[in-house]
């Protein structure tokens, strides 16, 4: 499980932020693909479920970034779309992030592959 403690930074602690710093550590280069639609008044992630590309090597990763306690609901909502298969078929990888504090605040991830 990744260990991270952020606020000794004073760093942002959204979950998009922790997975990009976790991913930028492990030697990803990393990209946000998800956006804030302002007609629409929601957030709209590429294919509809990844928050954030990685790439490293030949390697693609599909993150969608979330708070553990909202992990299911997440792997939940990749299974029901309708694009997971083309991202699967094109050989990407896609991992679902889960954070969490501990009684000392420091960050961790649970990492589920659902590709």
């Amino acid at each position: 499980m990744a260990y991270l403690n952020l606020m000794e930074n004073n760093l942002a602690t959204s979950p998009t932020q922790l997975s990009l710093k976790k991913l930028r550590d492990e030697g990803y280069t990393v990209a946000i693909v998800e956006h804030w639609n302002a007609f629409a008044r929601i957030r709209q992630d590429l294919f509809g479920f990844i928050d954030i590309l990685a790439l490293k090597g030949k390697e693609v990763l599909a993150v969608q970034t979330t708070t553990a306690s909202n992990m299911s609901a997440r792997i939940n909502k990749i299974a029901d779309n309708e694009y997971v298969n083309a991202v699967r078929d094109a050989g990407w990888t896609i991992h679902v992030h889960g954070w969490h504090q501990d009684d000392k605040r420091k960050w961790h991830c649970k990492v589920k592959d659902v590709s």
